[in-house]
């Protein structure tokens, strides 16, 4: 599957990027996830269906705020997440509307709250 993007109210979702006009790795490396890979493996894991992520971004700068990641299991799906250091409320809203998109969209339950 393509990334999809999620609009969850106050917060902007969308696939991790490190491109010419967005790079995540500086927020990535506040969560302490330092693989200089880490952001090709997430673009991967959509292209394979084997897991699901996206950037929970400040709309008007697309600054990362959090990650949440989908993992597809059977009839269900793990839902992980962390958040930057103050940006609870942002990882919160985005992981409702990634539930709900999990169960609504790709027709998984999901059986695992957020956590890192």
């Amino acid at each position: 599957m393509e990334p999809m993007e999620i609009n969850a109210g106050g917060w902007y979702l969308r696939a991790l990027r490190d491109d010419e006009r967005v790079d995540d790795r500086p927020a990535l490396a506040d969560g302490g996830i330092t693989d200089p890979a880490y952001v090709r493996m997430r673009r991967s894991q959509w292209l394979s269906d084997s897991a699901y992520s996206w950037a929970v971004c400040q709309p008007n700068t697309g600054e990362m705020l959090a990650e949440v990641i989908v993992t597809p299991l059977d009839t269900t799906a793990s839902l992980t997440g962390w958040a930057r250091e103050g940006h609870m409320d942002a990882l919160d809203t985005a992981s409702a509307a990634v539930t709900r998109f999990t169960e609504g969209a790709l027709g998984l339950a999901v059986i695992e709250g957020r956590g890192a």
